[in-house]
This record gives C-alpha cells, sequence and structure tokens, in this order.
C-alpha cells in the first residue's frame, strides 16, 4: 500500500469535505488537529454546535462505502476527542459528524457517532 498515494488522497478528500461545509455555512475552526489518542480531520461550528467531522476518502471500488470505513475503534477514537472537545468548548453542543468522499462524490452523515 503506497502511503504517499494514500495521504494525497486523503488530503482532497478534506479538502472537498471542507468546501462542502463552507458551502453549507459551517465555519471551519480547524483541520488535522492532533491529540494524543488521536488526530480530528475537520472540527467546525455549525450554528453554535461544535462538530467533529471524520473524513474518509475512497477512489476506485473494492473497499465499500467511504463512510463504512469508520468502524468500531474509529468511532471509540472519535469519543474520545469529543470528551477532550467538551473540555475545550464547555456549555457547547458537542456533534461527531462524518462524511465520505466517494470517487469525488459527497456523502453526509450528521450524528454519524453517539456519544
Amino acid at each position: 500500500m503506497d502511503k504517499t498515494k494514500n495521504k494525497t488522497t486523503g488530503n482532497a478528500g478534506e479538502d472537498l469535505a471542507a468546501e462542502f461545509l463552507n458551502r453549507q455555512k459551517y465555519k471551519i475552526l480547524g483541520r488535522n488537529i492532533s491529540y494524543p489518542f488521536g488526530e480530528i480531520d475537520i472540527l467546525a461550528d455549525d450554528r453554535g454546535t461544535i462538530v467533529i467531522v471524520e473524513v474518509k476518502t475512497v477512489k476506485g471500488g473494492g473497499w465499500g462505502s467511504a463512510v463504512d470505513l469508520v468502524r468500531n475503534k474509529k468511532q471509540q477514537k472519535l469519543r474520545l476527542l469529543a470528551l477532550e472537545i467538551e473540555r475545550e468548548y464547555p456549555n457547547k453542543n458537542i456533534r461527531i459528524d462524518v462524511i465520505g468522499v466517494d470517487n469525488g462524490k459527497i456523502n453526509y452523515i450528521k450524528n454519524a457517532v453517539e456519544g
């Protein structure tokens, strides 16, 4: 597996996701925010709700849909990240969404991961 190619594909997917969120009037607060236990692809504000956005990108076929790649282990990491964001943004609602980018097509799922 070519990690450079995967990173390039992932970055392109994150760019498409950020553009999509901007069109939906979200305010992008940060991208690729690292914590010791994981990374937030996109952190955004949706009319006062802080949104952790996990972005998965696939090109070609054979892997299933991009959103299906957010499996249990990743969901657990996202929940840990949400706890950290709750500390950083007290008194704000926190939501975890997933954007799948399948061959350039956006599949957006709000509240994809429940706390």
